[in-house]
Order: C-alpha cells, then sequence, then structure tokens
C-alpha cells in the first residue's frame, strides 16, 4: 500500500482535530499518559558527583508535551507529574518521589516544566507560523533555558545556601545548575524542534 505525503498530511490532521473535538475527561486522561511517559523518561539518569541535579531525559517530554496536548493540558500533564510525584508516586528522577523533592534542589526545575510546557502549548496551538522548525527551536530556547533553567537555578541557589549557609557564587550555581546541561538540552531541543516539524499540521483546527 502506497501512502502518499497528502495522505500524511490528511491523517496528521485528522489526529490533532480529533484530540481538539475530545471532551475534558478524555483531555484529562490524554494528559495522564503524558505524565507517566515524562515519569518513564526521568528514569534515564546520568549522575553527576559535583551536583544534586542529575542528566535525565524528562526534558524531552516536557517538550513535547505542549506539542502533542496543546494549550492547557501540555502543561496540566507537568501538573500531574509534578503533583502525584509530592504525594508518593516515585517516577522523579531515579524513581524518588515525597515533597521533599519539590523542596529541594531539584524543586525549581519542576516548577519550570509546568511552565515550559503551558508556553509551547500556547504558541503550538494558537500560532500555525509556530509548527516549524525555525521558530519552534527559537520556542524550545526560551522553554528550556528560560523558563525552566531559571526558576531551578533560582530555588538549587536557595538550597546552596540553605545547605552552605553563604550565597553561592554564581559560576558555581551555573557548574551545578546549567553548564553540564547545556549539550544534552540543546539535543533535545533539536530533537523535539524535528518531531514538532513531522507531527503538527499546519492548518487551523475546526
Amino acid at each position: 500500500m502506497n501512502i502518499t505525503l497528502n495522505d500524511y498530511y490528511k491523517k496528521r490532521y485528522n489526529i490533532f482535530n480529533w484530540r481538539e473535538q475530545q471532551n475534558m475527561a478524555n483531555k484529562t486522561i490524554l494528559a495522564f499518559f503524558m505524565a507517566c511517559i515524562t515519569g518513564i523518561l526521568a528514569q534515564i539518569v546520568v549522575p553527576l558527583p559535583w551536583t544534586p541535579v542529575p542528566i535525565t531525559a524528562q526534558t524531552f517530554a516536557v517538550l513535547i508535551s505542549g506539542i502533542l496536548l496543546g494549550k492547557y493540558w501540555g502543561g496540566l500533564s507537568q501538573i500531574f507529574y509534578v503533583f502525584l510525584g509530592i504525594i508518593g508516586v516515585p517516577w522523579f528522577a531515579g524513581m524518588t518521589a515525597g515533597y521533599e523533592i519539590i523542596l529541594g534542589a531539584n524543586g525549581g526545575y519542576l516548577i519550570g516544566f509546568i511552565l515550559a510546557a503551558l508556553f509551547l502549548g500556547y504558541f503550538a496551538d494558537k500560532y500555525i507560523s509556530a509548527r516549524n522548525f525555525k521558530s519552534m527551536f527559537g520556542l524550545m530556547l526560551i522553554a528550556s533555558f528560560g523558563l525552566i533553567y531559571i526558576p531551578g537555578l533560582l530555588v538549587l541557589g536557595v538550597w546552596m545556601y540553605m545547605v552552605q549557609g553563604t550565597v553561592p557564587q554564581i559560576w558555581n550555581l551555573l557548574a551545578m545548575g546549567l553548564l553540564p546541561f547545556l549539550l544534552g538540552d540543546l539535543l533535545k531541543i533539536v530533537g523535539a524542534s524535528v518531531f514538532t516539524k513531522a507531527v503538527l499540521p499546519k492548518e487551523e483546527f475546526r
């Protein structure tokens, strides 16, 4: 069976139009499913000896959650991920859970996940011009290094102050919470941007 580009574009549009037409209960289920994917990818962990912040694959799930579910619901998926992890579901990095995670060194990044998913979902749904590689690459740079890393570094800095009793130097803060992750996050952003171009229809949903 031959599948033409037109067939692919039509199926792509039908899938996302179907998503748009779902009721609140079904969209909530989709958001929960995306939270599960985030939790699974969070178990791909590379610990670093000089920082409590590990390298994980979950950021990729965060970036595509807004793309797949759109405004509000991508953000809801990350709210599910954070909230259920706080109350005991062991799907934070390294199969951890509990409120102490949100209060610890990694708590700011978890808050940033919600902001990033809401941000990308809004642009992916509202602006057709954002559904290409170049535009989405720029938006994901903002989402990752602005909306995730800024709250992440702020909370990490507070945590370092509470543990060490002194305000951390900016270089030490960056070495623990940003610099080791730059290359990996750029690769995730490129992959998520390619994914966006491939899966998002270039037409308005009905």
